[in-house]
């Protein structure tokens, strides 16, 4: 049965002000609209539904059954669609965020901060994990979105990079490359390096990094958290290559002020060059809409990744 919804709309019109004119004027129709609506309606049911004479519009016991049960459908639908329409300006409920360690760690406090600010009403939840495990998880459609840094493989996710940053060097102070105000690449050729491992979304561009430059150095030790490599670092484990973002705000904006954790060896970092950067992306699933509210947090994440890099 092919019956529209405009049929149905000027249908009730017609038979609540039982006059073809007052519902033309109703609905801002012309009256031959509003008759033709009313007419192809009754030729799709196969059914009278008015009586229709000079003087007024009376219905037929079809018409009496079919207006009681569609001005309560017209009515839900109304409500429904104010309320869908609704979420568009709506500014509270909750949005999941899947993101890698090192993004979990130096980037989304300073989002889920600024969310609390700006969108009170919003809440972030986080899910710390594994690059390969982020994006399992926005496959899912277990979170709204990911973090992640630029995966090999993204051919079914919708994918918005927000930033590149670059790789720097993080040494003791005594170091000998600490003297330098930045450093090549082929100055790691065999050093002892302490890397985050292969769970990381970035430690295939660094080994793609050391490889282009020729820089045959040594991994000692590979760490799932940059608060690790840290400590070892400053225990003259090695040297390490880590991104900008996970170089504390306190060693300064070029990242060369020193810092000193639980001991007294001073670590520092240096730029390396030429510069290799990693993307960071927000991912979702693909040919899936965001809700309005985890667009706001879509965007906001974006806009703290730059105001981050030009801190």
């Amino acid at each position: 049965m092919n019956v529209s919804l405009r049929q149905l709309r000027v249908f009730v019109a017609v038979a609540e002000s039982s006059s073809f004119s007052r519902a033309a004027d109703a609905l801002a129709l012309t009256q031959p609209a509003v008759s033709r609506n009313v007419t192809d309606l009754e030729q799709a049911m196969g059914l009278q539904l008015l009586h229709r004479t000079t003087r007024e519009v009376e219905l037929t016991e079809a018409g009496r059954l079919l207006l009681g049960s569609v001005s309560r459908v017209l009515e839900d639908l109304d409500a429904c669609l104010l309320e869908v329409q609704g979420l568009a300006t709506q500014r509270k409920g909750r949005v999941k965020v899947a993101s890698s360690p090192t993004l979990s760690a130096h980037l989304l406090p300073q989002c889920i901060a600024r969310g609390k600010k700006q969108v009170p009403d919003v809440n972030i939840q986080l899910l710390d994990r594994i690059q390969s495990d982020v994006l399992l998880s926005v496959r899912s459609g277990e979170v709204d979105f990911g973090v992640v840094i630029d995966p090999s493989e993204k051919q079914d996710l919708d994918a918005q990079t927000i930033v590149a940053e670059p790789f720097c060097l993080v040494c003791l102070s005594s170091h000998r490359l600490a003297r330098k105000k930045e450093v090549h690449w082929a100055d790691l050729a065999g050093q002892p390096l302490v890397l985050l491992d292969h769970a990381s979304g970035s430690r295939r561009l660094i080994d793609a990094a050391l490889q282009a430059h020729g820089a045959a150095a040594s991994v000692v030790q590979d760490v799932g958290h940059t608060a690790t490599i840290y400590s070892m670092v400053q225990q003259g484990l090695g040297l390490s290559v880590v991104p900008r973002l996970a170089i504390p705000v306190g060693w300064g904006k070029q990242a060369a002020t020193p810092a000193k954790s639980a001991g007294s060896a001073v670590l520092l970092s240096r730029p390396l060059v030429p510069k290799v950067q990693r993307s960071i992306m927000l991912v979702k699933r693909q040919q899936r809409e965001l809700s309005p509210v985890a667009h706001l947090v879509w965007d906001l994440i974006a806009a703290e990744a730059l105001n981050l890099l030009d801190e």
